[in-house]
């Protein structure tokens, strides 16, 4: 891979937050742009108090934060303080950008992005979008007005998008997840499992998710009924409750985690996963190619989670359990889908079809374009 060799240093200013989803990406995009490009310096951006604030240092790269929030769907006290947020956000992008003067200017979707990117536009910096979603966030929508480009991974953005700007690229995929199939035997050893009974992995997101775990919990003993060996990440609020059903199951195949990090490690492992249906998830799993079963968050905008989870059903590529149903019908269809190997086949085929690999190499392409 060529490099950009550079005179002076190439300063970029990246903003993503609140989620892994718009976390993980922003980290993808500035890894392939080092790879493309001599002599640059990073600066990200995020909302204060969130979880930016610990993964992107742990990355190895600079972060400042915002006093910034979303508005809640709710009616909310909460919703009051917005207006006020807003403003010193934008102040407090303006000195930021003023004190660090970068060169170019790349958003990922969250709260911190939205300020971060209209005040970097403009002022005349080149700046870009990526939108992981197959319905845009409301923070996005405003911001494509203003940006040169608009990296998308979903047909029909033109919807919400200007066309002119509008480029497919697909979804940045963390580097060690796309060298997952080399550890199948690492992972089963990193997390003890016994490698004749088939695995599952349950996600609920980066920071959990209750229904999913109240499913599995409720349900907990038929893992150890069918022998099945069970990778499951709660997330902080529910781990003491998984542990605790766990004890009474008293089966070595189940182990719960707070937060799973080597997550290449545990999609290797596994033979079936179950997971939210967030869009960085979802190009993971195309790209790791294992029969997946979607529980759509339904705490999301738009909805936009069961459309993303819609365009994997529509092509066979996954079963989708939705949110309201999955006390009652997760664990039935997961095991269901765990004694199939003919459906196994038929989604792992139909998903691995799905897979871009290459999206976070083409948005660092299209954004070191804008400064040329």
């Amino acid at each position: 891979m060529q490099q950009i060799e550079l005179m002076e240093k190439l300063k970029v200013i990246i903003s993503g937050g609140g989620t892994g989803g718009h976390i993980f990406p922003a980290i993808a995009i500035a890894k392939a742009i080092e790879k493309k490009a001599d002599n640059i310096e990073f600066l990200f951006v995020g909302a204060k108090d969130r979880m930016e604030m610990e993964k992107i240092p742990a990355a190895g790269y600079k972060i400042e934060g915002l006093w910034i929030s979303g508005l809640q769907r709710s009616l909310s006290s909460r919703n009051l303080l917005f207006p006020f947020k807003v403003l010193n956000s934008i102040i407090g992008a303006k000195k930021i950008i003023r004190k660090f003067q970068p060169d170019l200017a790349i958003g990922t979707g969250g709260y911190a992005s939205g300020p971060l990117l209209f005040v970097a536009s403009r002022k005349g910096i080149p700046s870009l979008i990526q939108e992981q979603n197959s319905y845009p966030g409301i923070t996005n929508k405003l911001l494509a007005r203003y940006v040169q480009k608009v990296c998308v991974a979903y047909d029909n953005m033109e919807r919400f998008f200007i066309k002119e700007k509008l480029i497919i690229t697909g979804n940045p995929i963390r580097e060690d997840i796309l060298g997952f199939a080399s550890k199948v035997e690492k992972g089963r050893k990193q997390f003890n499992i016994d490698s004749s009974k088939p695995t599952v992995l349950v996600v609920g997101g980066s920071l959990g998710a209750r229904t999913i775990n109240n499913a599995i919990a409720e349900n907990i003993h038929l893992f150890k009924e069918k022998g099945v060996n069970l990778i499951w990440q709660t997330g902080v609020s529910f781990q003491d409750k998984a542990q605790g059903y766990i004890s009474r199951v008293n089966t070595d195949g189940v182990k719960a985690y707070t937060f799973i990090k080597e997550m290449d490690m545990a999609y290797a492992a596994a033979d079936v996963i179950v997971s939210r249906a967030g869009a960085i998830a979802i190009s993971e799993l195309c790209c790791v190619g294992k029969p997946i079963i979607l529980i759509p968050s339904p705490n999301v905008s738009e909805n936009h989670q069961y459309k993303n989870a819609q365009s994997l059903v529509n092509k066979n590529a996954a079963l989708l359990v939705e949110d309201s149903l999955a006390s009652r019908k997760l664990v039935n269809t997961l095991m269901e889908l765990v004694e199939d190997k003919s459906l196994q086949g038929v989604l792992s085929s139909n998903i691995k079809k799905l897979a871009v690999k290459d999206a976070a190499d083409r948005i660092a392409e299209i954004a070191l374009d804008l400064i040329k």
